[in-house]
């Protein structure tokens, strides 16, 4: 039996290999998220995205949603992967695979996995457009103190 996998990468997302990597034969289901690079965004042409993440932290917060999975769901396996640096349109920016006997809790966890991920995880959007950029609200990183300390000064 495979066990979880989450992880932060730089290339592209192999979202066949990581639904594959849970599925075993005690499986009814693999609930499946894959999070696309769209177009637009608040009503402007996006160009591309770049993410970027507190590493260490982004990974344990993984870590912990996915025990909190296996705790509130009746799953088997995990598969969550989240992509840093320039995502062009149509790319994978994040991957949720869950398995599980039945597809009620797969779907359930997989959403909640999502949902979860946006709202914890310290992964932040830089969206770039034909006129400028923004990072995604509610997503802009943290300055540190000792960088708002110097600006204070």
């Amino acid at each position: 039996m495979s066990e979880d996998v989450y992880q932060l990468v730089r290339e592209p997302i192999d979202a066949a290999g990581l639904a594959a990597q849970v599925k075993a034969p005690e499986d009814g289901a693999v609930a499946t998220f894959n999070g696309i690079v769209r177009n637009h965004s608040r009503g402007r042409r996006t160009l591309y995205l770049e993410y970027e993440a507190y590493d260490a932290m982004a990974l344990a917060k993984m870590r912990e949603i996915v025990s909190e999975m296996h705790r509130q769901f009746a799953i088997h396996r995990v598969a969550m992967a989240h992509r840093l640096g320039k995502l062009e349109i149509g790319e994978t920016s994040v991957f949720i695979a869950v398995s599980a006997a039945h597809r009620g809790p797969a779907l359930d966890a997989c959403r909640w996995a999502i949902d979860t991920l946006k709202k914890t995880v310290p992964i932040w959007k830089k969206e770039y457009f034909e006129d400028g950029a923004v990072w995604a609200e509610g997503e802009v990183p943290a300055v540190p103190a000792a960088i708002r300390s110097a600006k204070a000064s």
